[in-house]
């Protein structure tokens, strides 16, 4: 029963990331409606920003945790301003295909840096550390991740639900000629909601080396389950963003551990499930 449980931890942790990874993606997609596929790139930047100040610059580890979430939202919003904002108008599969494009030439750049080979992360010795919960050893990197991934959810859903911010990004996405009418720039309002998902995607990155690796192929290993994490929960959806993330994460952990000959479909079947049944999602939001 307690390995059991340490799997469950284990998948919830994993589930974290996933969100983290996911939000910004959730947030570009179903507010501001560009299909961006380049997300993972974001993540993949953040966690080089990560280790090159942890292991290059002895940095602490909580401090390369805000830098990467600030250095690649600057980027974020600097590629928005410059090239994406291009893109809106743009038919799907113009938005699908410069996006993946520019994620093939982010992991291009990466492999140039940095090499083809993973990055090694050193974590300080209070991540490393097994803790024991309800009786249950699991590590203090999975509590972290967890606690984090609560405290991130918590402040994502204050700031679009209950602040002007978040009214006005809504207001922008529903009538963008009326929010104009009324003084909103939404210019400028699109460019910080894209800034402020590459931020989640960048500090996802750096919580991941740890857990994940990295590499310069970062950006398409995830895609399809940060795709899914959007499509189950519902573009926009913070919250079911986070529930879908959460349970795939633990339903991919407990399966991959109970029946490993086909542990690694079963989140695939459950994702044809979910479309059948809810195509909007849990949230039940159109994209």
């Amino acid at each position: 029963m307690s390995g059991l449980i340490s799997i469950l931890a284990d998948g919830i942790a994993y589930g974290m990331l996933l969100f983290l990874f996911s939000i910004g993606l959730s947030v570009t997609l179903g507010l501001m409606r560009f299909i961006n596929l380049a997300h993972g790139a974001f993540a993949m930047c953040g966690g080089y920003v990560a280790v090159v100040l942890l292991n290059g610059f002895g940095v602490p580890f909580l401090l390369t945790l805000p830098a990467a979430a600030v250095v690649t939202g600057l980027i974020g919003v600097v590629l928005e301003r410059s090239v994406i904002r291009h893109v809106y108008p743009m038919p799907e599969l113009q938005q699908v295909l410069f996006s993946i494009g520019l994620a093939f030439a982010a992991g291009a750049v990466a492999n140039i840096l940095f090499g083809p080979q993973q990055q090694p992360m050193l974590l300080p010795d209070w991540l490393t550390a097994r803790v024991s919960l309800l009786g249950v050893g699991i590590t203090g990197y999975r509590l972290f991740l967890v606690l984090f991934g609560l405290v991130a959810a918590g402040l994502l859903v204050a700031l679009f639900n209950f602040t002007l911010f978040g009214a006005r990004v809504r207001a922008a996405v529903d009538d963008r000629r009326a929010a104009e009418g009324i003084g909103i720039n939404v210019d400028r309002l699109f460019a910080l909601t894209f800034g402020l998902g590459a931020a989640f995607a960048g500090l996802g990155g750096a919580l991941a080396v740890g857990f994940l690796g990295l590499d310069p192929t970062f950006p398409f290993k995830y895609l399809v389950l940060v795709l899914m994490v959007v499509a189950i929960g519902g573009p926009g959806s913070i919250g079911g963003s986070f529930a879908a993330a959460i349970a795939i994460g633990a339903i991919d952990a407990l399966f991959k551990y109970l029946v490993p000959e086909v542990g690694n479909y079963v989140i695939y079947a459950l994702l044809v499930l979910m479309m059948i049944f809810f195509p909007r999602g849990l949230a039940g939001r159109a994209a």
